[in-house]
């Protein structure tokens, strides 16, 4: 279709003319001008602008989703013409372009957000298209924290905001991050203002912490402790949360000097320990998972949120001085008995070996007080010997109860480790796991009945048995007895233990008489002691005497 307000010229040369005379000196090319479509094929769009001849334009320059038919009025850049054909060479796209271009510099000097389409990806960057100019979005300007994926951004309409343009270069560089600022910006100041103590949120986990994680709540951020995540034990917030997770959290605190904010996720459940009196009864047995093992015992989760400790010293009847870790084992199912609960301390005290039978009680129902028993020697220390009695249980001999003539230590050394032996039980605390033995208890007590005929306090003759550097063996009427090198006599002079051959005769004190532990305590010092206290006392009482006599004798010579 050819406009009849245009005459044909007969050359090229006069077209041209007749175009300077229709629009100037300038020309219609790079003009955006009017045209209307007059034919449609499924790849062009044909357009009258009134000139010499129509233009083609490809329907994807029109947009995807355009609905276009013929007559519709468009606006279309004159690129230029053919020098061939003398076709006119037409742009759908740098139209919009030219209309986008003047649009953002409207919007550039306003300072205005547009809207684009963030559609590809370039080194350092993205484009954008902004109504149908190309703008390069840098990656620093995608959003206000790294992204790792930028996927769900693209191929949508949102907001930028134009950093600069040049349209000789044809440049245009735009933000995303200074809108979302600016709207962070205005979306903290009204959270602010409407902040409460109490106020359940939702907000997006921002970073984990070992001991915690950051909540953006939409322009301002708040600290989750790893302790109100959730009522169960957590070891690490990585467990349950996740960078980007959308979560509702309720404050608990806020300062609004320093603007912090202390969230809490646990606070918007109920509180398991509230009832945890009534669901779990001292004296009844539960089943519980392992949560954690420490070097004093181990943590039993019984239902989340609740979990009890089972110290070391409930774990085993038999196993002591052992490691948790080698009794149970984390996630390992038990089967626990509640000893004690304290809800206002959220504390369950919790028992894995009473929920066996109790084998030193076992052993004293088959063994009781008085019974001889034989076993081996497992250990030799300081205070006795240990015996074991069956696999688990062991029993102790202490040093005072291996002998009746000897003492401890000297009586220690006629025993070794792997030894079989017999002993007589003599004492059971089964509460406290203990069992006594004793070996003088399987012979009658001959020093105890020697001993019957001695009193504290009188003095006896002792013969020198022998002697070492710290002091005198001695006997007395056949029990053996020891002198101290302090107690052999009043003069250090003579407390030499060297100076005391066998068969010499002591006299002493009995300073003690033990018959439970077979022992007599003499000493040659206090019966020196006694013996000169009696002297003085005799002489000043003898002194005293004369003195009264001469006074009579004085009296009676001058009343003659």
């Amino acid at each position: 279709m050819i406009n009849t307000e245009v005459k044909i010229p007969e050359t090229t040369e006069n077209f041209d003319e007749l175009l300077k005379e229709q629009f100037g000196e300038k020309g219609i090319t790079g003009s955006v001008v009017k045209g209307t479509i007059i034919k449609l094929t499924p790849d062009f769009a044909t357009v009258d602008v009134g000139l010499k001849s129509e233009g083609r334009i490809p329907l994807r320059e029109f947009g995807q989703k355009a609905e276009l038919k013929v007559g519709d009025q468009v606006e279309v850049y004159v690129d230029r013409y053919e020098d061939k054909d003398g076709n006119i060479v037409l742009s759908r796209e740098k139209a919009r372009r030219e209309e986008a271009w003047q649009d953002l510099e409207k919007c550039l000097n306003s300072g205005e957000r547009v809207n684009g389409v963030i559609f590809g990806r370039v080194k350092g960057g993205f484009t954008v298209d902004l109504n149908g100019a190309i703008a390069f979005l840098p990656g620093s300007q995608i959003d206000i924290r790294p992204i790792r994926d930028i996927t769900p951004l693209m191929g949508i309409t949102q907001p930028f905001q134009i950093l600069k343009m040049d349209k000789v270069r044809g440049n245009i560089v735009v933000s995303r991050r200074v809108v979302l600022e600016e709207t962070r910006a205005e979306a903290r100041a009204e959270l602010i203002n409407d902040l409460k103590e109490g106020s359940v949120l939702e907000g997006v986990v921002k970073n984990i912490t070992d001991y915690g994680a950051f909540i953006d709540l939409g322009g301002v951020d708040g600290l989750l402790h790893v302790t109100d995540i959730s009522w169960k034990r957590i070891n690490h917030p990585a467990e349950v949360l996740s960078v980007g997770q959308t979560v509702k959290v309720q404050v608990i605190k806020f300062n609004e000097d320093n603007q912090r904010i202390s969230l809490g996720m646990k606070q918007l459940e109920a509180d398991p320990w509230q009832s945890v009196a009534e669901k779990y009864k001292v004296g009844e047995v539960y089943t519980g998972k392992v949560t954690n093992i420490t070097d004093y015992g181990a943590f039993v989760e019984l239902e989340d949120g609740i979990e009890g400790l089972v110290h070391v010293s409930e774990m085993s009847w038999t196993r002591k001085n052992v490691h948790p870790g080698k009794i149970v084992s984390t996630s390992q199912e038990v089967q626990v008995k509640v000893l004690e609960v304290d809800a206002d301390k959220r504390r369950i005290s919790l028992g894995i070996k009473q929920c066996t039978p109790n084998p030193w009680a076992a052993y004293v129902e088959e063994h009781p007080v008085g019974s001889v028993i034989s076993g081996k020697i497992k250990n030799i220390t300081e205070f006795g010997l240990f015996i074991g009695l069956s696999d688990e249980i062991d029993g102790m001999i202490h040093l005072s109860d291996i002998s009746w003539d000897k003492s401890g230590e000297e009586a220690v050394k006629d025993y070794s480790k792997g030894q079989e032996i017999e002993a007589k039980i003599i004492d059971v605390d089964v509460e406290k796991e203990r069992i006594s033995l004793g070996i003088k208890q399987l012979t009658e007590d001959t020093v105890s009945s020697a001993l019957e005929g001695f009193k504290k306090g009188e003095a006896v003759k002792a013969k020198v048995t022998g002697h070492d550097e710290k002091g005198v063996n001695v006997e007395v009427n056949g029990v053996a007895a020891y002198i101290k090198k302090a107690d052999l006599s009043k003069d250090k002079a003579q407390q030499n233990p060297e100076n005391y051959n066998d068969g010499d005769i002591l006299e002493a004190k009995i300073t003690s008489v033990d018959k439970k532990n077979g022992k007599l305590g003499l000493s040659v010092k206090a019966l020196e002691i006694e013996e000169e206290k009696k002297a003085l006392e005799e002489y000043a009482s003898d002194t005293s005497n004369s003195a009264l006599g001469d006074a009579l004798g004085a009296a009676l010579k001058k009343n003659a």
